[in-house]
């Protein structure tokens, strides 16, 4: 299996799902991203293209050394675990946590106009408590919580490149939310699973967690339902 984290973030958000894989008996790899788990300073100086890359190296890499790869991204990583799908019509399964196909407008106004405003505001907070409820492992998580205009601007190249690939999908797809998500509407999941093309797709929502699903409230529930999506469409 290869997991994929979100913007800004590590693989230690993907922790209780890698450990939960494993467990059923998969092998499971969870890369960190380019710019990602270092210096703010180097995530700021990171691009799309790196990240888009990066990630499909690292499926590609596991493609060589397994018969199947399923595949499941988490917010940003849900973006790129799309475009890697769109181009990959064997594989077996799809898993979308929260996945940050859809910018808020106002958010994408502002990160086309990065050039004007980002040099006066620097680094600024791009953490939110409300994406992790439980403050327990909201104090756990280890992601930068500051961001740049120029990186949100490099979130929304992928943003895009995974919209437009959207179609593309044929793998079965699983679509988790959270009702509480303050990142990614409800919207964009319902809209994400109606463009998916594939006759064999599910779009799930939890109710007490935040944006990382796959650490908050409703961990144990998502861990359920992507083990279960896998074991049912993986040799």
């Amino acid at each position: 299996m290869l997991l994929l984290h979100g913007f800004g973030d590590t693989p230690q958000t993907l922790g209780y799902l890698a450990r939960a894989l494993n467990a059923a008996g998969y092998s499971v790899r969870a890369p960190l991203l380019p710019g990602h788990g270092r210096t703010a300073a180097e995530f700021a100086c990171s691009r799309a293209s790196e990240w888009m890359a990066s990630a499909r190296r690292e499926y590609d890499s596991m493609l060589g050394s397994y018969r199947q790869v399923g595949l499941a991204g988490l917010s940003m990583g849900g973006a790129l675990a799309a475009i890697i799908a769109a181009s990959a019509p064997k594989l077996p399964a799809l898993v979308l946590l929260a996945p940050y196909v859809g910018m808020p407008p106002l958010l994408a106004a502002a990160a086309l106009l990065h050039r004007v405003w980002g040099p006066l505001a620097g680094e600024f907070k791009g953490s939110s408590d409300r994406s992790i409820l439980d403050p327990e492992e909201r104090a756990r998580n280890l992601a930068y919580g500051v961001t740049t205009a120029g990186a949100i601007r490099q979130l929304l190249t992928v943003t895009r490149a995974a919209r437009r690939a959207l179609p593309a999908v044929t793998a079965p797809t699983l679509i988790m939310q959270s009702r509480n998500d303050n990142r990614v509407s409800r919207r964009v999941a319902e809209r994400t699973y109606r463009i998916i093309p594939t006759s064999e797709k599910r779009l799930v929502f939890v109710e007490r967690g935040g944006h990382i699903l796959t650490v908050d409230y409703d961990r144990e529930r998502v861990l359920t339902e992507v083990r279960d999506w896998f074991t049912a469409h993986m040799a």
